[in-house]
């Protein structure tokens, strides 16, 4: 395959992938924003409190989404690894994102419904950049392509097959 090829061939794969953590995200939005607002509209908790409450129930949502579904094709061998960097990159982003909520909310007074989803909806932007690096980079690892693993187990049989000459230590001091 030509450079040009491979190039198109990683673009199509990062294209499908950003789609489908996309449509996790969007889901996961829809489900953050809504538990948000009944929060904030029938308890008397607080904005943030009930924000980041709202966050984590989108978190539980968006792993089995992502597991899945977006990377259910990536490694699944060490799943409690994986659920401890999903869980501690999650609480980063959690913090990003009520964090922008918490600017708005206690810092410039900007609480009425508009505002507080307003900024609800930035934090969960930015935290996204975020969760999106993280966990593609740490969380689902992706499996070595197929190539790599035929050439690479080809390789050892050939190994195995021809025995290379070893050198002496007294020969190479000479």
């Amino acid at each position: 395959m030509s450079e040009r090829g491979a190039l198109r061939t990683q673009l199509d794969l990062l294209a499908r992938e950003v789609a489908k953590f996309g449509a996790v995200g969007a889901l996961g939005l829809v489900v953050n924003i809504a538990v948000s607002n009944l929060l904030w509209r029938t308890t008397d908790l607080q904005v943030v409190r009930a924000g980041l409450l709202a966050t984590f129930v989108a978190i539980l949502f968006n792993y089995i989404g992502f597991r899945y579904w977006t990377y259910r094709d990536r490694d699944k061998t060490g799943r409690t690894r994986e659920l401890t960097l999903f869980l501690l990159f999650s609480a980063v982003g959690a913090v990003i994102e009520n964090g922008v909520l918490y600017v708005a909310t206690y810092g410039f007074g900007w609480d009425s419904p508009v505002q507080s989803n307003v900024f609800k909806i930035l934090g969960i932007g930015l935290a996204t950049l975020f969760r999106f690096w993280s966990y593609r980079t740490w969380v689902f690892k992706a499996l070595p392509a197929k190539e790599t693993v035929l050439s690479a187990e080809g390789f050892l049989k050939q190994g195995r097959t021809e025995q290379v000459p070893r050198v002496e230590a007294d020969s190479v001091r000479r």
